[in-house]
């Protein structure tokens, strides 16, 4: 297919897992690509590989998004290289496992600067353009922006910012010819994992987890039909809505019980 040739995707954290995935989704469908991710050899490697393969354009920019000042870099870089962007996809992000009183404050700060920073900067900057050409953008939370979550209480607390932004961004939208997709996946199998030292916690520890590719195109499907919120998987959504109906205490109890080492 290249129902999207002449359209350009920029896809943050797009070397691996859920984000490679949705950027390899658009290159197949024709778009050309801005890729964005800390390292430079991933990320040289796939859009030499998407280049000849998908026949498109593919910019990889390697940056860490975690630094301050680095999503308004990334956004000039775009800019400088005369490029105009139809869908956002703000897929970046990281994880902190452990008890708060125990995890270095630096690295919070820094997830913090990702989870929450990156995304509204980008959002912010991309805007005014993603309206003239009528764009999509997506945001990827998760399934933990709906509780609160001992052992990874900041993390959880930032993709409840970006939930809250996004739907309140979609609401403000409504009409503009820009949709606002909140994307939320629960465990999935990828780096992140590893990244967030999650090995020993009770909710991957012997669990099956997801598929990252496939939990990507789940995503990239939900962006192109304009839904606002997208949680992938059964079991997941009936977490989400069940949620709403106990008691906050309750809730949070439950998840300390779930994420405890195993």
């Amino acid at each position: 297919m290249s129902r999207l040739v002449g359209k350009t995707a920029l896809v943050t954290g797009a070397s691996s897992g859920i984000g490679r995935a949705i950027a390899e989704e658009f290159a197949r469908e024709g778009a050309d690509l801005v890729i964005a991710a800390r390292e430079a050899a991933p990320l040289a490697q796939l859009a030499a590989e998407w280049s000849v393969c998908h026949g498109v354009q593919v910019t990889a920019l390697a940056c860490d998004l975690a630094e301050r000042g680095a999503a308004q870099a990334l956004f000039d870089s775009v800019k400088e290289a005369g490029l105009e962007v139809d869908y956002l996809v703000n897929n970046a992000g990281v994880g902190v496992y452990g008890r708060f009183s125990e995890v270095l404050l630096e690295r919070e700060l820094a997830m913090m600067e990702l989870n929450i920073v990156t995304p509204t900067v980008l959002c912010k900057r991309f805007l005014p353009g993603l309206m003239r050409r009528r764009g999509r953008i997506m945001n990827v939370a998760s399934v933990a922006a709906f509780q609160p979550g001992p052992y990874m209480a900041t993390y959880y607390a930032t993709k409840a910012y970006l939930l809250s932004l996004s739907e309140a961004l979609a609401e403000e939208l409504s009409g503009s010819g820009v949709s606002v997709t909140t994307f939320c996946p629960g465990p999935t199998q990828s780096p992140f994992l590893e990244r967030a030292g999650m090995g020993g916690s009770g909710l991957v520890q012997g669990k099956s987890l997801a598929n990252a590719d496939e939990v990507g195109i789940a995503g990239y499907k939900a962006m192109h039909e304009g839904k606002r919120l997208y949680v992938p998987g059964f079991c997941n959504r009936l977490l989400v809505n069940a949620i709403r109906l106990l008691p906050r205490r309750a809730v949070t109890r439950a998840v300390l019980k779930m994420s405890a080492p195993a």
